[in-house]
């Protein structure tokens, strides 16, 4: 699944505007009207065939709240997840997400500075660049000024948000399922520590050699799928931003019996940290630090 935030004045006008010109399924995240009183707002999205939502930055005095319309649209908000649970949720069924108004989202992001000056923080309604958490693919002044043509046909270039359950989807309708007798699979997560006298790691930053980093994962898959009865190998490591407790990569094989399929796993994740050039950061309770600047 592809996610899109774009933040800024306008930033709700420019999601409907992109979320009609793409194929696919596609839901829209909005912050929702502030309650009188609490000084949070709550996050609502449309549901139905081509937009579906749940809780994005909620109000914390609520709790969830579905509405059914009769048309068969809906809606969400409450307190329950994070926009990471979101994405998980929307992921297996949704091609893209489009969120408007949040700069804390660790997505690809648009900026909409609304300032005619863009070296000027005087009088600028839109966030400044540190304000956003995501990597800054666009930025414009007002949403007149992007063209939403060529940024529906760049989306797809983004980096994706893909999940265990989305691999293992795919991984089931290969034309070689019917001869599988097992899917085995490896998720790496953040660990926060290894003893409790350890540094708490509160978050790692991965990056990745563009393009080499791709190439050597496919050679490792390659590979793989040579081996007998070991019929499809999918590998994702994710790059940015993850916090501690989430995952990072992921490693699903499909193969005739579950020997191989257990073996091809465990080479997949060995070879991927040995041979693809993903460099990690880890922010820990008291320093940050590159780990290859370690080694």
């Amino acid at each position: 699944m592809q996610p899109l935030s774009v933040v800024g004045p306008g930033a709700d006008a420019v999601v409907r505007s992109l979320a009609t010109r793409l194929e696919g399924r596609v839901a829209t995240v909005r912050a929702a009207e502030r309650e009188t009183g609490t000084g949070e707002g709550t996050g609502v999205a449309d549901g139905g065939l081509a937009a579906s939502t749940s809780t994005a930055e909620p109000n914390p005095d609520l709790s969830t709240t579905v509405t059914l319309a009769e048309d068969g649209t809906w809606s969400v908000s409450g307190s329950d997840g994070t926009f990471t649970d979101l994405l998980e949720t929307l992921a297996p069924t949704h091609d893209y997400v489009l969120a408007a108004g949040f700069t804390r989202l660790r997505v690809p992001t648009v900026r909409l500075t609304g300032d005619t000056d863009e070296g000027s923080d005087a009088g600028s309604e839109g966030p400044n660049e540190e304000e956003i958490a995501g990597d800054i693919v666009e930025t414009a002044i007002n949403p007149e000024d992007l063209d939403l043509e060529a940024l529906a046909g760049r989306i797809d270039s983004f980096e994706p948000y893909v999940t265990l359950e989305e691999l293992v989807a795919e991984a089931k309708a290969s034309p070689m399922a019917e001869r599988s007798g097992a899917i085995a699979t490896f998720t790496g997560r953040v660990r926060v520590t290894d003893s409790p006298d350890d540094d708490r790691t509160e978050r790692l930053v991965f990056e990745k050699y563009d393009g080499v980093a791709e190439n050597r994962m496919d050679d490792i898959r390659k590979r793989l799928e040579s081996r007998d009865e070991v019929f499809e190998v999918l590998l994702h490591h994710r790059s940015g931003v993850i916090e501690a407790g989430e995952d990072i990569v992921f490693v699903v094989v499909l193969a005739g019996h579950r020997k191989q399929a257990f073996r091809a796993v465990e080479d997949g994740i060995d070879q991927l940290k040995e041979e693809v050039p993903i460099f990690k950061k880890e922010s820990t309770e008291s320093e940050e630090f590159w780990l290859h600047e370690r080694e």
